[in-house]
């Protein structure tokens, strides 16, 4: 019997996958799900959203700002503008000097952080539940009142030169930057956050001024707090600390972000005195909101992750795992899939000996690729359970619900219940996997990055190649 691609194109074209999900009928949800605390959600005048879930019982808050800004709103000419605001935030505002601001947090016994990423700046706050309102007043002095000093500029011009060989020398960090360059080359995904050097040596104030006046915006941001917070409070609180947000950029125009382009393609490195390999392979996978969003989190799960430092040997739930355990073909392999707005990255990142990567690669696709033909319920199942296990367990901690939250409406519009998460993951069918593997994996281009002792690395027509089955 001969497999051919046109059977598959049928069952792309007529599997449906429904935008709210259709619960098996049989569906009991357990009764710590159904009594998970429920977030609430206010909308200000100005389009600033407040959001906040109360734990009661804690004596602690994590409060924070979520802004839909990252890195891949940044141009070619701007790009590390936002990381380098990050730095300059705890610098000195009008109010406050760098060394007042730093002994004020500490006298709270509170914590000041932020982090930049692809598509949103965040900056937060961990506080004692009576020192809520004073952290949001700190939070909007430092997002709405920086100073932005030449002379701190500078100086921190060379801190980000540092981090930047800091992050180089993280093998993983570059990597996945290098698969960002070429699968979304051209495109603001294909950037990094820290930008490139010339770019750190060259940004003015104007830049920076310029950036927050862009895209600091109320409706561009949500004020989320979980654990000791009340929601009135907090909506107070963010309307007298917040309320002179703009509403819209100071040119009244909004700027779109760029849209992310998909380019099959590899990049490699070869290091001809290291051993050692690493690479990242991925294909282009769905954004946030698509139906495809959930199948993917369940393949993730059933391809899991090795590590040969673990112990488990060919004790491996996931085949794949227990192949390379079983050949020793890696050092560790883990699965990401990585989503954004309109797209996704879906791969897996491996560090392996160079003389077995030819071997580990066509164990890789060869499982990659069975995820079209032959997932078994069983794997769909035990899928199931671990990742609803793994999405209740990453909302142990306040600082992990707010970010959640925060995430969460900048991404949806709205928080999924702990209930609707469990009923999206029980709607996928291993029919739902196999036409998520077809339509994704099944003979399409793919992105690969590699670093390091790639000597046995195959070329990309050769792996482009394994991407399909002829069965004859």
């Amino acid at each position: 019997m001969m497999f051919n691609r046109i059977a598959l194109s049928k069952l792309i074209g007529r599997r449906a996958f429904s935008s709210a999900a259709a619960a098996p009928s049989a569906l009991t949800l357990p009764d710590y799900v159904l009594r998970a605390p429920s977030t609430d959600v206010t909308t200000m005048d100005s389009g600033l959203r407040v959001a906040s879930q109360t734990i009661h019982g804690s004596e602690t808050a994590t409060v924070g700002v979520w802004i839909d800004a990252g890195s891949r709103y940044e141009t070619a000419a701007n790009n590390g503008v936002a990381h380098f605001l990050e730095h300059l935030a705890f610098k000195g505002t009008a109010k406050r000097t760098q060394q007042q601001l730093e002994v004020e947090i500490e006298n709270m016994g509170g914590h000041l952080n932020a982090y930049t990423s692809r598509e949103q700046t965040v900056y937060f706050a961990k506080v004692f539940k009576s020192d809520v309102g004073k952290a949001l007043e700190i939070l909007s002095d430092v997002l709405l009142n920086s100073k932005l000093d030449e002379k701190a500029i500078d100086r921190e011009r060379d801190v980000i030169l540092r981090e930047m060989t800091e992050v180089n020398k993280q093998q993983e960090e570059l990597v996945l930057d290098h698969l960002h360059a070429t699968a979304f080359q051209g495109t603001g995904l294909g950037r990094t956050i820290l930008g490139p050097e010339e770019n750190i040596l060259s940004l003015k104030r104007d830049d920076l001024v310029n950036y927050i006046q862009q895209h600091y915006t109320a409706p561009r941001m949500v004020i989320a707090g979980a654990g000791a917070v009340n929601h009135d409070e907090l909506c107070g609180y963010a309307s007298q600390y917040f309320g002179n947000l703009p509403t819209a950029p100071k040119d009244g125009l909004d700027v779109a972000f760029e849209p992310a382009v998909f380019t099959g393609s590899d990049y490699t490195v070869k290091f001809n005195k290291q051993d050692v390999a690493h690479v990242a392979l991925a294909y282009q996978s769905a954004s946030w909101t698509s139906e495809y969003a959930f199948p993917f989190m369940l393949m993730q799960n059933m391809l899991g992750s090795y590590d040969r430092t673990q112990g488990i040997g060919h004790n491996h739930a996931s085949r794949l795992c227990e192949e390379i355990a079983r050949g020793e073909l890696a050092i560790s392999v883990n699965t990401f899939n990585t989503c954004y707005k309109d797209t996704g990255l879906f791969g897996l990142y491996m560090v392996c000996y160079d003389f077995k990567l030819d071997d580990l690669i066509y164990q890789v696709m060869s499982n990659l690729v069975r995820l079209v033909h032959s997932p078994s319920d069983e794997e769909v199942e035990r899928a199931k359970l671990n990742l609803k296990a793994v999405m209740l367990m990453g909302l142990d901690g306040n600082a992990a619900v707010a970010e959640d939250i925060g995430r969460q409406l900048l991404t949806y519009g709205r928080r999924m219940t702990p209930a609707e998460v469990y009923t999206r993951i029980e709607s996928v069918t291993t029919e739902d996997i196999r036409a998520t593997a077809a339509k994704f994996i099944n003979d399409q281009d793919h992105a690969l990055a590699a670093v390091g002792g790639v000597h046995e690395l195959p070329d990309y027509q050769a792996i482009r190649s394994m991407s399909y089955w002829l069965h004859y």
